[in-house]
């Protein structure tokens, strides 16, 4: 199944799959046709950001210019999906950047997420499978219609509740890590 789903974003086509949080639309986050699609796809702006996927610090740091202490304490020690904001990526696709220049980035702990990105050797995007201003599935039965027709693959795999809610959201500042969302 992770060679199909690999193939697929290869061919920058996009993917409804179970994240470490809530399902989740997903595409090769360095290609910027793949990642409107996306935007197509939840009805949404281009100019808000969305979040990636990686499967390693490694990786992280292929995308990041420079990754402050504080987030790698928090990386190391967070027990919770944790999502962090970091300033000046590189690497990616330009739709993917929110216009201050700074991209919000999560390493999965989930085993078939790790999988997947390690397969496919690139940043996966990872925004809820829902049209912008709907609520958050939080089980694939809760996923609008209209998504699962126009994705172009659908993972077949856990479709009970995942989590009960998406990702924190921090960004840090110098010493100081703001929380925005809990």
């Amino acid at each position: 199944m992770i060679i199909e789903i690999k193939n697929h974003l290869l061919n920058g086509k996009t993917i409804l799959y179970p994240t470490d949080t809530v399902w989740g639309l997903g595409c090769d986050a360095t290609n910027q046709e793949a990642v409107k699609k996306i935007y197509q796809l939840k009805n949404r702006e281009e100019s808000k950001s969305l979040i990636i996927l990686v499967d390693s610090i490694e990786m992280l740091q292929n995308h990041v210019g420079n990754i402050p202490e504080k987030a790698l304490e928090i990386l190391k020690t967070s027990v919770k999906p944790t999502t962090i904001i970091y300033n000046n990526p590189k690497g990616l696709a330009a739709n993917t950047i929110a216009v201050d220049n700074t991209i919000a980035i999560r390493i999965p702990k989930d085993e078939f997420c790790i999988q997947l990105i390690k397969e496919f050797g690139k940043p996966i995007v990872s925004t809820s499978a829902n049209v912008s201003g709907e609520p958050t599935p939080k089980s694939f039965s809760e996923i609008n219609e209209a998504i699962l027709k126009n994705v172009d693959y659908v993972v077949d795999l856990h479709q009970e509740k995942i989590a009960e809610k998406s990702s924190t959201i921090l960004k840090i500042e110098g010493d100081d890590v703001i929380v925005i969302r809990e």
